[in-house]
């Protein structure tokens, strides 16, 4: 018997088919549901239930009354079809088996669908009915879909190959996997509220919707259509970034499979998303809409479940032979009693490291790294300010996003030490981090990760706006999930594409304020996308060694220094092009958006920046690495300095 698991992988094979194919009929009866209330036809039964029309079989009725009954009929059908799995799972399984219990969650799920169904139809929570009373009914209803769905997939997965789930002992990846289905849930709420807008107040064209949405006064169904996209991008984010970390953290060929099916179904479902908002939600795109999210809601819940069952390894615990590592990579000041203990070599009487202190908790949000993203994160927004033609950021703002975007920064950070750990043991400059001594565990470093997280996105939003936090929360997933997790280990063009993580903070800071993104906003976002890998490979050639030993394919490391120096020669002249964007560019009141301080200073920080490139493609040395290295952040840091400067309406 496999471990963790509850019963041979090929026994019960037939309860198991049958199992899954209820789920597959349940989707479909759901569809049949979103068809009746996106085609109007929620009345064709008048007010009777579970009669039609005050029949059992309407005959010669209209084709609301049709649809509607047709729909009753398949879900009157569930019922035997239930009944047949309960008295199945209780003749094949043992007492205590969890799919008995999944089971009988079948069974009230059933029960709680329809119950909320009559309610809708005797009550006329149907059709064109407007009241506040269906707005709230209609999500309990997907809710109660939603937990049947779970009951459904989770019954036939430990009917199968699944194990039983232990909650206890998961660490900060399990309560943030519970979190996101959560998250799903809330995110379902909207979307079922979103719906019934587009139902009962359809727009003829998407720029008249969008009146619609910002209209004041609108229906609140109406005004959420504007936020769901957001919601779902952001919670969307989250998903990923948690399927990413139990992949990586939960080492399972299940939880791996799961893992990618969940974030390819959420792809699916931005990309459908975005269609049904430019089509203008037909009904036939709607139901695809709500099958996707069916779909993406099924693969977390397996994600979940194969993530926390029993004998899967937890590599966020202990992913690393420590003792063999230190061994191999002597790191100065590292606690070897605690490296021994962390292995399991030590008896527990050998005494604990001291508790983390506060500043080894800031030390994992690597604040020296934030300090120059957090410069352009605030300047960019003095300079959206002036497009506002507001003479500074409202001061509450500013602080806020100031803090709010470092903690999501920071999150990202810490992540990455986690996820490093190994790397960063080999490299000096990075040997005396947290989560390599030891002095904070990594399940506790993980904790303090989404903790900042989410405390950073609630503050982004409730201080500034969804925007500025799903940008921020965008910037993170980016960072952890494109270049920590997929590319730097892989290829030498990782900070080429990855690098964009680091472009975000000016996008954060701009939202924050206008609550959109204009062209000279992406521009900024160009600016830093272009200048990071001169900035970074310059540090790539001064530390090589360790990257070569730390066995990461930086392009210094599998391309050699010339390569790496013409590549920076280019980006350079990119970087340079970029930054002449902005003096072309018009404030919304049509006057320049920059003028003679920021045309001075980036001439002057340009010129510069050619000549300490130009010094290291005649000499690539180390001295002239190190100093286009300095170079590089002063350039950044003064570049938006002086846009804020030359844009501010104070001066």
């Amino acid at each position: 018997m496999l471990s963790g698991t509850l019963h041979p992988p090929m026994a019960h094979k037939r309860f198991t088919q049958f199992a899954w194919g209820l789920l597959i009929y349940n989707l479909m009866v759901i569809l049949g549901g979103a068809y009746v209330r996106a085609s109007l036809s929620g009345d064709g039964c008048g007010d009777h239930w579970p009669s039609c029309q005050g029949q059992i079989l309407p005959i010669g009725g209209a084709l609301k009354t049709i649809i509607e009954f047709s729909h009753r009929i398949s879900t009157a059908l569930l019922l035997p079809l239930i009944l047949v799995l309960i008295v199945w799972a209780f003749v094949a399984f043992p007492r205590g088996h969890p799919v008995r219990l999944g089971a009988w969650l079948i069974f009230l799920g059933t029960w709680m669908e329809a119950l909320i169904g009559a309610a809708l139809v005797l009550n006329k929570w149907v059709a064109l009915d407007r009241s506040t009373e269906r707005a709230i009914v209609m999500p309990a209803h997907l809710v109660a879909t939603f937990l049947l769905l779970m009951a459904l997939a989770l019954t036939a997965w430990w009917s199968g190959e699944g194990g039983r789930i232990k909650l206890k002992g998961q660490g900060a990846i399990g309560a943030a996997l519970l979190l996101g289905l959560i998250g799903a849930i809330l995110l379902g709420i909207s979307g079922a509220i979103t719906a019934l807008g587009d139902t009962l107040f359809p727009s003829v064209s998407l720029l008249e919707g969008l009146k619609q949405d910002l209209a004041p006064g609108v229906h609140f169904t109406v005004g959420l259509r504007i936020y769901h996209p957001l919601i779902a991008i952001s919670l969307g984010l989250y998903i990923v970034v948690v399927a990413g970390l139990a992949a990586r953290l939960r080492p399972s060929p299940k939880v791996t499979r799961f893992a990618r099916w969940t974030v390819m179904l959420f792809l699916l479902q931005m990309g459908v998303g975005l269609i049904n908002l430019l089509a203008l939600a037909p009904v036939w795109l709607q139901m695809i809409h709500l099958l996707m999210a069916d779909l993406l809601w099924i693969a977390m819940t397996l994600l979940v479940a194969a993530a926390l069952e029993e004998g899967v390894p937890q590599v966020e615990l202990e992913s690393v032979d420590w003792e063999a590592e230190h061994a191999a990579y002597p790191a100065p000041k590292t606690p070897a009693a605690h490296s021994a203990k962390a292995s399991g070599d030590i008896p527990d009487a050998e005494p604990a490291l001291p508790p983390a202190t506060w500043k080894e908790y800031v030390a994992l949000t690597k604040p020296r790294v934030i300090s120059l993203l957090l410069l352009t994160t605030l300047m960019a927004m003095f300079v959206a300010a002036a497009s506002e033609s507001l003479p500074v950021p409202r001061l509450w703002v500013f602080l806020a996003v100031g803090v709010g975007f470092y903690m999501a920064a920071g999150a990202a950070n810490c992540i990455n030490m986690v996820l490093e750990r190994d790397l960063d043991l080999r490299m000096g400059r990075t040997a005396k981090r947290p989560t390599v001594t030891h002095s904070i565990p990594p399940a506790s470093a993980l904790v303090f990760a989404f903790a900042l997280m989410l405390g950073s996105f609630g503050i982004l939003w409730a201080a500034a706006n969804m925007l500025s936090a799903m940008l921020a929360l965008a910037g993170l997933a980016f960072y952890v999930i494109i270049y920590t997790m997929l590319l730097k280990r892989r290829t030498w063009a990782n900070i080429v594409i990855g690098g964009a993580a680091g472009a975000f903070p000016p996008l954060v800071g701009w939202a924050a304020v206008t609550n959109d993104l204009s062209l000279l906003a992406w521009t900024l976002f160009a600016i830093i996308f272009l200048w990071t890998p001169v900035h970074f490979w310059a540090l790539a050639l001064l530390i090589k060694e360790d990257y070569a030993r730390a066995g990461v394919p930086m392009l210094p490391v599998v391309r050699g220094e010339r390569a790496t120096v013409i590549q920076m020669a280019f980006y350079t002249v990119l970087t340079v092009g970029v930054t002449a964007l902005p003096l072309w560019m018009a404030r919304q009141d049509g006057q320049a958006s920059v003028g003679g301080v920021y045309i001075g200073a980036a001439v002057l920080l340009n010129l510069v920046l050619v000549i300490r490139m130009v010094q290291l493609f005649r000499h690539p040395e180390r001295q002239q690495a190190k100093t286009l290295f300095t170079y590089s952040m002063l350039y950044l840091a003064l570049l938006f300095i002086a846009m804020a400067v030359d844009t501010a309406r104070w001066l």
